[in-house]
């Protein structure tokens, strides 16, 4: 059964300007995030993670598949307008932000398509950690929108040069899986290598501080 609302993505109004986003609350519904909660990765460090290097249950195994299925990819060439046919798609986790996460940047040229899918328990409470889509990438303050990471909301849009956005400084767990469609398999393969590199370096890391 699926566990995203593909008719909520469908319904939620498309903002045009200054680029293309949504914002879809509840977009996994309530019922079904008490058990993703549960089947999170557990992830101790910042960053992004590939999927090929976390454990996981099920719970969140069903999520990442109906993320990748092509229900979905015709939900977004249809909100967008795009022809993702043959276009891969990464998937990325992140479970903890750092103080200096957040800064103000577009994302790789390489993504056409950004998701962000928050999978935090229940309701924002922080002031740092709210997603800001902005109009320039000097000002933090001049806001388009601003998004809570609650549990269930998800942030989409095209990735544009102009397509700014960061958030105020917080430290904790912050959930987020990041869906991205890519322009090419060279592409979806970079992304893998470099996510892996970096969770290995931090396990090492890791290591020899417990060391």
């Amino acid at each position: 059964m699926p566990v995203i609302d593909i008719d909520a993505f469908r319904a939620a109004p498309l903002a045009e300007s200054p680029f293309r986003y949504a914002v879809v609350p509840r977009f996994v519904p309530e019922v079904a995030l008490e058990g993703i909660a549960a089947d999170y990765p557990a992830i101790d460090r910042g960053g992004s993670f590939p999927l090929g290097a976390l454990r996981f249950g099920p719970a969140f195994a069903a999520l990442c598949d109906d993320l990748s299925g092509d229900a979905l990819r015709a939900a977004f060439e249809e909100k967008f307008d795009m022809d993702l046919t043959g276009r891969p798609t990464t998937l990325t986790v992140r479970g903890r932000c750092r103080p200096k996460d957040g800064r103000i940047h577009t994302d790789s040229r390489s993504k056409l398509i950004t998701v962000l899918l928050y999978l935090n328990e229940g309701t924002w409470q922080a002031e740092g950690g709210r997603l800001r889509l902005l109009r320039s990438a000097t000002d933090l303050s001049d806001c388009i929108a601003e998004v809570a990471p609650d549990g269930g909301t998800m942030l989409c849009f095209h990735n544009t040069p102009n397509a700014w956005h960061g958030h105020a400084p917080f430290d904790g767990e912050r959930r987020v899986l990041q869906l991205n469609w890519v322009t090419g398999e060279a592409a979806a393969r970079s992304s893998e290598r470099r996510h892996g590199l970096s969770a290995l370096l931090k396990r090492i890391g890791s290591r020899r501080r417990r060391n």
